[in-house]
């Protein structure tokens, strides 16, 4: 692990009243593993590779409780096994897809509920970027509820559609958008800077996009994550949750060529096809 990676580390960690972290540990190129950590316990979220996970748990000397997997791909499940062979964590993750391994199957409505880490959460199905796939909200140690969202949510963004359809993707959102808008949203990718991008082709007279902007290039530049968003946030700045705006639905019309854009599904499948495209 390089320099930048530790401190990039230390110098992003949320840590509650009560003392339990919540701390993005960066792995690949642009993709972070969530780990919540109170005493001498951590759980983490999505470890695409087990490195990172395992020196933060000997560089803190905790014990790993509990992985958390929302969907099946290489980057957020690479790490399973080899954590596996190094503690004694059990892996909690969606019922219906393909996992290295998986001691507790969830679906929508399910809870993880985890004292020692003063973590409760429930599960919600999303599919769309997978057909499987889950996410987790909650609450670590009452404090402001928290969204483990995988690659479902993006700050201005949303997953690729590689198993599921629009209308699937746009329903799974649209169970995101109505959580409290204090929610902090721990996605698993930082695309931020390249969403806004795109967000500001789509509305480029968008206040709130150029402020999210201004802000992820300082914390980029500080080599900090521009992460976690947050729900109210990303109403403001997402277009996938913009459907409805006035001014999103005439740039995907016309980006789409057509004005014939009657349902928010339409829209939101303009917006997808948009963003894939998108240099």
């Amino acid at each position: 692990s390089s320099p930048a990676t530790s401190v990039l580390a230390m110098k992003s960690a949320i840590v509650s009243p009560r003392g339990t972290e919540l701390l993005p540990l960066p792995t690949f190129d642009h993709h972070y593993i969530w780990a919540v950590m109170r005493g001498h316990q951590a759980a983490v979220v999505d470890p695409g590779q087990a490195g990172p996970v395992l020196q933060c748990l000997q560089e803190r000397g905790l014990e790993l409780r509990a992985i958390l997997l929302t969907h099946h791909h290489g980057d957020h499940v690479g790490g399973v096994m080899e954590l596996l062979r190094a503690t004694q964590a059990t892996v909690y993750g969606p019922a219906t897809e393909n996992l290295p391994h998986c001691d507790v199957r969830l679906a929508e409505g399910d809870r993880v509920v985890l004292p020692e880490l003063s973590l409760d959460m429930t599960v919600i199905d999303v599919p769309g970027h997978t057909a499987g796939h889950i996410a987790y909200y909650g609450h670590i140690d009452q404090g402001k509820p928290v969204l483990f969202c995988g690659d479902t949510l993006f700050m201005a963004g949303c997953g690729r559609l590689f198993e599921g359809t629009a209308e699937q993707m746009e329903q799974s959102l649209a169970k995101l958008c109505v959580l409290p808008e204090g929610t902090q949203v721990c996605c698993a990718h930082e695309y931020t800077l390249s969403n806004l991008r795109w967000a500001l082709a789509v509305e480029p007279d968008n206040s709130a996009m150029h402020q999210a902007q201004k802000q992820a290039r300082r914390q980029r530049e500080s080599r900090l994550p521009t992460l976690p968003s947050s729900i109210g946030q990303e109403l403001q700045i997402n277009p996938f949750l913009r459907t409805r705006h006035p001014s999103v639905i005439q740039a995907a019309s016309a980006w789409a060529g057509s004005p014939l854009l009657q349902s928010s599904v339409d829209i939101f499948a303009a917006l997808r096809r948009w963003k894939n495209e998108f240099k």
